[in-house]
């Protein structure tokens, strides 16, 4: 559950030998994305979901950034993360750092007014989230990788990260900005195993009353622990020997998943953005239709809503990127969701995962 490709390597360019880190915004960021301007005032580019799922990647992606930078002591005048949130108007609030190993696998970016003002930008665009929560996957780099690997083998073993340090300062954080701008003026988004903090987070809010726009990139699929059931007896029993290293919470998640409650949920006001790709086996399972009769893909584009799902509301936006067979790391890739030629299908079937996801979101218990 990583960016697999943030690998150091430097790059060349050969019109006047200037090495180029790879991963510099001008090297490997969007290409064809406008930062903000007066413009705005009158038409969002936030209104549109391409612009916004773009950015939004570009800011997790600072936040592994950053992560990189505290590794290799980068300066203030060196740091390759500033490059991926100043050019749309957004400042570093605050780091989440797993006090542990010292590790970045969060990051709080705020509307930076002062920068917007210099640009004639008078007001925050519509759609434009006051503050945004961006979280990280694993990093197969640093000290950090025995942290995040944990992590990994504890939503798999568990189907929940609760037992995770990170989840607790995930929780406080989006609290904090929730209370600070208001539940709708923020957003979280995480890449991989951020997005599975994301999704559960989100979630455990939600049946608190507080729903907050939530994007999810790769997130991580439950049924690949499932999976492993068919490769033998042997596979079984070593995931049972993972399972007793990893520490979980189950009795607190069973409660809250089990469904009902005190508290009638008529939950139509949280919808979480799910991004996918169909050739990456860590995500690829929530484009399982909860029917049985077809595959996750469908045939409408962004920004098209697709049929009420549980309760006949909405469940979720799957947004499904499909490009035939690629390799592993390409399709669970982060830069995928900022390219040029991206094409995204908005899945019109129920899919069984979401719905086993959010199922105790849709329980609306009746008394009378």
């Amino acid at each position: 559950m990583s960016n697999q490709k943030l690998v150091e390597r430097e790059t060349e360019d050969e019109s006047n030998n200037t090495i180029h880190h790879p991963y510099a915004f001008h090297v490997s960021g969007p290409r064809k994305l406008s930062a903000p301007n007066w413009r705005d005032l009158i038409n969002s580019s936030w209104k549109d979901g391409n612009y916004k799922r773009t950015v939004i990647a570009c800011f997790i992606q600072a936040v592994y950034l950053l992560e990189l930078d505290r590794q290799e002591n980068r300066s203030q005048e060196t740091a390759l993360a500033p490059k991926w949130f100043i050019p749309f108007k957004y400042k570093l609030s605050r780091t989440l750092i797993d006090e542990r190993d010292g590790s970045i696998y969060g990051a709080i970016l705020e509307w930076d007014r002062s920068a917007a003002l210099s640009d004639f930008i008078l007001i925050r665009p519509s759609c434009a989230p006051r503050a945004i929560l961006a979280l990280r996957g694993t990093l197969l780099k640093g000290p950090t990788l025995r942290r995040d690997i944990a992590d990994d083998l504890r939503f798999l073993a568990w189907e929940s990260l609760k037992g995770s340090v990170r989840f607790n300062g995930v929780l406080e954080a989006l609290r904090s900005i929730s209370d600070a701008y208001g539940s709708h003026n923020v957003a979280v988004a995480g890449h991989s195993l951020g997005a599975g903090f994301a999704l559960q987070i989100g979630k455990s809010l939600a049946k608190q009353g507080l729903f907050i726009e939530t994007h999810l990139f790769n997130p991580p699929s439950v049924s690949l622990a499932m999976s492993l059931k068919n490769m033998g007896e042997k596979a079984v029993v070593a995931w049972q020997k993972v399972k007793s290293m990893v520490s979980s919470n189950t009795a607190v998640t069973s409660n809250e998943d089990a469904g009902g409650g005190d508290n009638q949920v008529t939950f139509n006001k949280w919808v979480p953005h799910l991004y996918v790709n169909n050739s990456d086996y860590i995500c690829c399972y929530y484009t399982d239709p909860a029917g049985g009769d077809g595959g996750g893909g469908g045939d409408e584009k962004e920004n098209v809503k697709p049929p009420s799902a549980a309760n006949g509301h909405l469940a979720a936006k799957l947004f499904v990127l499909s490009k035939g067979k690629q390799k592993f790391l390409e399709a669970h890739g982060l830069e995928q969701w900022w390219s040029d030629d991206l094409e995204l299908e908005l899945a019109l079937q129920s899919s069984k995962l979401i719905s086993k996801q959010l199922k105790s979101l849709h329980s609306v218990t009746n008394r009378r």
